[in-house]
């Protein structure tokens, strides 16, 4: 009773620490993810890991579109006056349930010509673990959700954590264990489930299984849920949240929507699915900035809403961006200037993907830069404009991939995330100027970005040969010294130097 008197009484200290608990889960799977990428690059084919990064592609979209947007409504109905938390989740539960069910069985009965018509002749099986998986995971997000309402955050991150566990300890019992085993026992029962040599039915394979375990875990919530259906109650939050699924689709489409789009337009169509393999796994290089990204995400978001009414906030958020775009291209830099060695968490046949890294990479700190130019329309309630910000960047990604994809594969896919993220954030940058304007100092910004490619550009100019490797590597620490001092310390100067006119002002 003490401890909910003492949340009750400091409701920003429950924000804080339920926003750090489900932002540790949240990159914890991140991270995890990443980790995996040595394991997939030395023991699957390119072409493999192309097929594992396709239906991965299909998974993300295809959720988004099971969930139908339940969650945010659930919250919204949820928390109004006099309204039945459990009825609501119950009624949301049913009806994904009930679409996800009906969506697993059409895959199950037509699994064998679905694989036929993607080129997996005889792996119809793979059809139906996807579909069990999107069957498990869509009306699990609902519990989840129900989780997030009561406040149970630590039960949240547990069982996320776990699910991640699994599936990294199937992943590495299936491909470094089992092979042997299966050539010593060819009579395996798992070799009802997975191929008796490692590919890409193993990595989807061990999704499945880390879904049946959330699954075992969210059972005593899911029997404390109502089977009674209510059909008014649940066409208002279809009503509500419908549109929102609509809104979220372009998003997710422009992030995934160029894996799917190899199959039809790469450059050379014999050898899309490697080329997708080498792809992922470059762009895999680059999801070091996006971890950071999230992370600041998970910080900033509830730094700016509390702060919106205090005097200076914006002036506070345009210096937020300041050191933002700094640490960014500071991160850009460090892993740039020391690709040899963080390429080689890579395997050898993948790492020609490693020359999209620096386009990827400043998609994510474009990504990066979005997301604090996108606090306007949080801030001013104007959020009709973020699904058009959206669709713009989803033209920009849809035009660049379909004239260059076929000239330049998944080259043109980097450049269409690049383009995409940086038409996004001039297009927020207007609008915001004109709605709510926050006085970022592109001065400092865009010198920042510029300083820091000009040094990567200075390092990659270095002879690969001739140099001892001691004084190769005291270069490029000296490269990302200059850029410290002279970025962080022209930024500390002008700031000082504001106050020093501010003061003035004031006297």
């Amino acid at each position: 009773m003490l401890v909910i008197a003492f949340y009750m009484a400091n409701p920003l200290k429950q924000l804080a620490g339920e926003t750090a608990i489900y932002g540790l889960s949240t990159i914890l799977a991140r991270i995890v993810n990443f980790l995996l990428v040595p394991l997939y690059t030395r023991v699957l084919a390119t072409s493999d890991y192309g097929v594992v990064t396709e239906f991965m592609s299909y998974i993300a979209m295809l959720q988004v579109v099971l969930v139908l947007g339940l969650e945010t409504g659930c919250f919204r109905y949820a928390s109004r006056d006099g309204a039945n938390p459990k009825s609501v989740f119950s009624n949301a539960f049913l009806t994904v349930t009930g679409l996800c069910l009906l969506f697993f069985g059409c895959c199950a009965l037509f699994s064998g010509d679905i694989a036929l018509s993607l080129g997996y002749e005889g792996r119809g099986n793979v059809i139906i673990y996807v579909a069990a998986i999107l069957a498990l995971d869509c009306p699990l997000a609902i519990i989840f959700a129900k989780l997030r309402h009561e406040h149970k955050a630590v039960r949240f991150a547990v069982i996320k954590t776990l699910k991640i566990l699994t599936e990294v300890g199937a992943n590495l019992l299936l491909y470094l264990a089992m092979p042997s085993r299966f050539v010593a026992n060819p009579d395996h029962w798992l070799l009802g489930f997975v191929s008796p040599t490692p590919d890409y039915t193993y990595a989807i394979f061990a999704i499945f299984v880390s879904c049946l375990l959330s699954l075992v875990l969210l059972l005593p919530d899911i029997l404390r849920l109502s089977i009674r259906f209510d059909r008014k109650l649940i066409g208002r939050l279809l009503a509500y949240s419908l549109p929102l699924m609509v809104a979220g689709l372009p998003g997710v489409l422009n992030d995934f929507l160029d894996r799917v789009l190899m199959r039809f337009l790469n450059a050379d169509a014999a050898m899309w699915r490697s080329d997708l393999g080498v792809y992922q796994a470059g762009v895999k290089i680059a999801v070091i900035m996006q971890l950071f990204i999230q992370m600041f995400r998970y910080a900033a978001e509830p730094f700016f809403f509390q702060r919106a009414r205090e005097k200076g906030s914006r002036e506070l958020y345009a210096k937020v961006m300041n050191y933002f775009v700094a640490f960014c291209m500071f991160g850009f830099l460090c892993i740039m200037l020391f690709m040899d060695q963080i390429g080689l968490i890579l395997g050898r046949d993948f790492r020609q993907g490693l020359s999209i890294a620096p386009i990827m990479l400043m998609a994510y700190v474009f990504l990066g830069m979005l997301f604090n130019v996108n606090m306007w329309y949080k801030l001013s309630g104007k959020t009709g404009y973020a699904i058009w910000i959206t669709l713009a960047g989803l033209a920009v990604t849809i035009v660049i991939n379909v004239i260059w994809m076929p000239v330049y594969s998944y080259h043109a896919a980097a450049w269409g995330h690049l383009a995409s993220y940086a038409v996004m954030l001039l297009i927020s940058v207007l609008l915001g100027n004109k709605y709510y304007r926050i006085p970022y100092n592109w001065y400092i910004i865009i010198p920042t970005i510029v300083t820091g490619f000009a040094l990567y550009v200075l390092g990659s100019m270095l002879p690969e040969t001739g140099i001892p490797f001691w004084l190769d590597l005291v270069i490029r620490v000296v490269i990302l010294s200059v850029f410290v001092v002279g970025i962080g310390g022209g930024i500390i100067y002008r700031e000082r130097k504001i106050k020093r006119y501010e003061s003035k002002d004031c006297q």
